[in-house]
């Protein structure tokens, strides 16, 4: 980096805080074993597929005698989507190595799990390493998603690791990258390579999280970035009291940014698509109630208005659901027969001929753009790529059809927004530049340890610092089985909004007068210098459920 910001500049010096156990020991801690531990689901076959790290007991880090440590070579990745912080998590897993010894070396491999594979590298040495302490992003060594998923692909991992040494791999992602790491770590163990295998929880999303992991770093700064411009956008809104925003917000497959946001802003309206499945809510029962919100505001005079809506929204909705299930079943046996049709409105109507009539005529409904978004470009599965259907788009032209259709004149002038990676690599607020430096040097101290097929774990975050406890949990605690691409296969369980949930609860208490006022909160943006209570907030979901 030749030039530096301001910010950056004063953010360099900033110190993270660590839990109490490693601030007294560094990285030289005793392992505290609790009671043997199972996977949250189908325990027989996740123990059948790993049986060396199944049961293994959760662990916590408390002061004990200090130990010496041989040099070792440690391999860190980042895999999967970006998210702020981990750069400190690097940052911290290099630091608790040299703690361990100083002749440790950490190498960063390029890419994700390709530079693993493929042996692509940087020796990374602290004046390397200072330039991104606290700073946002992954472009530190860059990130990948090629997964770990084959005995091809773990044997070339083996030959780089044998290559250079290395005795341990820290693989920092989110859920698909910790099974990856899971079934990493058994592989290890089968070929006695005597590598170690450590994962860190990432992702924006929020959906890697149990009793042990209570957040994924870098959901606390993207959920504050969003927050700040929807806040924003509503002072915009009730400023100009003329347009009706409909906001579109990161989260494929459990809808916690939402809420969050929900939560930090109070919208006028926000669609959490767990409820909407619970309830079998159909897309025109999502129109009807948006329009009346709509229509009873503009009664009150309030013409404008804040919708946040979850990206993966349509793969919630039961004929939404129903209809993309039978696409892809479609495309997977014709897929020759409608790419050789010749304008997309011939692969619409290949499609309907070849749907069922209840298929047939959701399709017939959609918009002609969002129809289109449908049957456009497919995953590498040939799947339908559901975050490319610019969801807020077709409510709104749901509900422009229902306002035409009133007798009495409405006004609804609209603007449609998608927040996704303006969060994913904000420099992080203070608490995910402490939590994430603390993961790594946990993970440090889980190698030093000698663990293998563990999650670094820091606890009991809703406290301040001073108060939050380090240690680990074996990756197969959070295993189940999944039917994916057809074939049974293990993954660690995504977490969805609990709708028996206190954040949930509260936001559903409260929808309602959110809904015909103007009750809008402004968070503005993240604070790094100033009082505890502004600066090292942690989110409102973490909050409320501690």
């Amino acid at each position: 980096m030749t030039q530096i910001s301001a910010l950056q500049k004063a953010r360099a010096a900033y110190a993270p805080k660590l839990p109490p156990v490693l601030n007294e020991c560094g990285p030289f801690v005793k392992a505290l074993e609790g009671e043997p531990t199972q996977s949250v689901a189908d325990q027989d076959k996740i123990k059948a597929l790993f049986p060396d790290t199944y049961g293994l007991p959760a662990i916590k880090f408390v002061p004990g005698k200090s130990f010496e440590t041989k040099p070792i070579n440690v391999g860190v990745i980042l895999s999967g989507g970006q998210a702020p912080g981990g750069h400190n998590v690097i940052s911290g897993l290099f630091d608790g190595l040299k703690g361990l010894n100083p002749a440790n070396q950490l190498f960063g491999f390029l890419g994700g799990p390709d530079g693993l594979i493929n042996d692509k590298y940087i020796l990374l040495d602290e004046k390397f390493v200072d330039q991104y302490r606290n700073t946002g992003g992954f472009d530190m060594i860059c990130s990948g998603r090629t997964k770990l998923d084959d005995d091809e692909k773990f044997a070339k991992v083996a030959a780089t690791c044998k290559a250079h040494g290395i005795s341990a791999v820290v693989i920092i992602g989110g859920d698909d990258s910790n099974t990856n790491a899971c079934t990493l770590a058994q592989y290890m163990i089968d070929h006695k390579t005597g590598v170690q295998v450590i994962g860190c929880p990432k992702t924006i999303d929020g959906d890697l999280k149990n009793a042990w992991i209570e957040v994924s770093f870098g959901f606390d700064t993207a959920t504050k970035v969003y927050s700040e411009l929807i806040g924003n956008i509503m002072r915009d809104a009730n400023s100009a009291r003329k347009y009706w925003h409909f906001i579109k917000l990161m989260g494929r497959s459990a809808s916690h940014i939402a809420l969050e946001c929900a939560l930090q802003t109070h919208p006028n309206a926000c669609i959490i698509s767990e409820e909407v499945e619970q309830k079998k809510t159909s897309l025109d029962e999502l129109a009807d109630s948006l329009t009346k919100i709509v229509v009873d505001r503009a009664e009150k005079g309030f013409n404008f208005g804040v919708v946040l809506i979850p990206e993966g929204l349509v793969e919630f909705v039961p004929e939404m659901q129903s209809l993309i299930a039978a696409i892809n079943d479609l495309l997977s046996e014709k897929a020759a027969e409608f790419e050789a049709q010749p304008t997309k409105d011939a692969k619409a109507e290949f499609i309907s001929k070849n749907l069922s009539a209840e298929n047939a005529a959701t399709l017939g409904k959609l918009p002609v753009a969002i129809r289109d978004q449908l049957l456009g470009d497919r995953d590498p599965h040939g799947n339908v790529q559901v975050s490319k259907i610019e969801t807020e788009k077709l409510l709104i032209a749901l509900i422009e059809k229902r306002i035409k259709a009133l007798p009495k004149k409405v006004k609804f002038s609209t603007q449609a927004h998608f927040f996704g990676y303006e969060g994913r690599c904000a420099a992080p607020s203070n608490f995910d530049a402490d939590y994430c430096y603390s993961l790594g040097y946990t993970a440090s101290a889980l190698i030093g340890a000698g663990k293998t097929g563990y999650m670094s774990s820091v606890r009991n975050i809703s406290c301040p610092a001073s108060e939050w406890e380090a240690g680990g949990i074996p990756l197969t605690m959070m295993m189940n089985m999944e039917h994916r691409h057809g074939k049974d296969v293990p993954v660690i369980k995504k977490a969805l909004v609990e709708l028996d949930g206190k954040p949930f609860k509260t936001f559903a208490a409260s929808r309602d007068a959110w809904a015909t006022g103007v009750d809008y909160l402004y968070p503005g943006p993240i604070q790094y210098f100033g009082p505890a209570e502004v600066c090292d907030r942690v989110t409102k979901t973490l909050e409320l459920e501690h």
